[in-house]
Formats: C-alpha cells, structure tokens, sequence
C-alpha cells in the first residue's frame, strides 16, 4: 500500500528525514514511533502529500503522490494531530462539505455519512452543532469523515489525545475495524501501549533516522521484554547514547 524509496526532506541546511525506505502492506494497522523531533510529522506531511520530498519517491497504492497527486489523495484519509472543525455546522453538513470536496453525490454523502455517524455513536445527535459535542464526539466526527470517502489508507497522527478509556477503545477498534476490511491504517502516537495493542507492525524513527522495525512480538522478542514502552526506550537510549559516542569524537 505505501512504498518509501530513499524519501528525505531537507529545510535549508537542516535534514529533518535521512533517505527512508519503508514498504507498509495492505490490511495492516502499521505504528510509526519516535520521540518529540524525530521527523515523524514530516513523514506523514509528505505521504499525505502535504510536503514535497526533497529526494526519493513515495507511491500510495501504486500512484506516485508527486506525479499524481489528485489521484493518490483520492486513496488517503487523513487526520493530523490537530484537525480543524468548523463549530457552527452540524455533523451532517460537516460531512457534507468533506464529500463535496472530494466530489462525491448528495446520495453517496447521505448514505455513508449516516452509516458512519451510526458506527460511531453519533447519528442520534447528526443534526447538533459541533460546538455541542464533546473532545471524544469530535474525534469520532472527524474520523467519520476522512472514511467518507472510502479511502484505501487512513493516516492518523496523535489519535488518542484527551480520550477517556471508553472513547480510546472505541477508536482502537475501529482502526482494526478498517484494516480488517483490507485497508491501511498509518497510526503515529506517543501511545506505546496503543501500538502494542492495535499494530500488527511498527518502525521506531530516531533523528530522522528508521532505527527498527517489525513485528510487534518480534521487537518484543528479540529484547526480551513483553513490553513495548520498555523496548522504546531501550532502542532510544542506545541510539543516543550511540549519537554522543560520536560527537564525542
């Protein structure tokens, strides 16, 4: 579903993404991880055709973002750590002017809208203002719409911010909701306990760097540990301490 070939992004004389190769699969909930400033927001920047690259090429479901970028963002919802709702709609016409955006029919907005805002709790209360709704409701909102659309990959960055547990469950099921269903979910959290949870894969990215990847058991495995906060760690401290050994030198 997506394919990284030697991607980076430079910003004058600063390298925020050395080259990244990185293959994510189809039907896969993948984790993408990292401390504050480890380039995770500009990867996603960029697969969400946000940013550019400043070398390498990054495919979505076979379409090169750069050379078709209508078309790749036809297969991607996206729901950045922040998202903008616009507080005097309703639900529906939120959803309304998603579809709109994205060209699909009244028909097609109301049938799938309604179903999502009913998957999501939130079709008893469809015709309330958004400024009615609580952290959790909106969430659910603007998950519902960037499935509006039925995209092939669902990128989320910073899902689990404010949630009560009960809202949290909710949205870790329905990411493995979606892939179950064949699609993709790219999910960058600080959650470490969502992602041993909910991801069947994850990369740990480090400056810019990919410093591990694979199966959440493998990972888990490989340190002997059942815990995937701890391996984080572990992975981090090494690839810091490994950075003064050589300023050092």
């Amino acid at each position: 579903m997506i394919r990284m070939a030697q991607v980076e992004k430079r910003y004058g004389t600063f390298q925020a993404l050395h080259p990244l190769d990185l293959e994510v699969r189809t039907g896969e909930v993948f984790g993408f991880l990292g401390p504050n400033g480890a380039g995770k927001t500009t990867t996603i920047r960029m697969l969400s055709g946000v940013l550019t690259p400043s070398r390498g090429t990054i495919h979505v479901d076979g379409i090169n973002i750069v050379d078709d970028p209508v078309e790749s963002r036809r297969r991607i919802g996206y729901i950045p750590d922040r998202p903008y709702l616009y507080d005097k709609l309703t639900a529906r016409e939120f959803l309304a002017f998603v579809g709109g955006i994205y060209g699909l029919t009244a028909d097609i907005i109301s049938q799938r809208g309604d179903n999502l805002l009913d998957e999501h709790g939130l079709l008893e209360r469809a015709d309330e203002l958004v400024e009615a709704y609580s952290h959790g409701m909106k969430q659910r909102l603007v998950l519902s719409a960037a499935l509006l659309h039925e995209p092939r990959l669902l990128i989320v960055d910073e899902p689990m911010v404010g949630l009560d547990p009960h809202g949290a469950r909710r949205i870790k099921d329905r990411f493995r909701e979606v892939a179950d269903t064949g699609r993709t979910v790219f999910l960058s959290t600080h959650s470490l306990d969502t992602a041993q949870e909910v991801c069947d894969r994850v990369g740990i990215l480090f400056k810019g760097r990919l410093v591990a990847l694979g199966r959440v058991e493998e990972l888990l495995s490989d340190r002997g540990s059942k815990d995937l906060k701890e391996v984080f760690l572990t992975i981090t401290e090494e690839e810091m301490a490994s950075a003064r050994t050589g300023d050092d030198r």
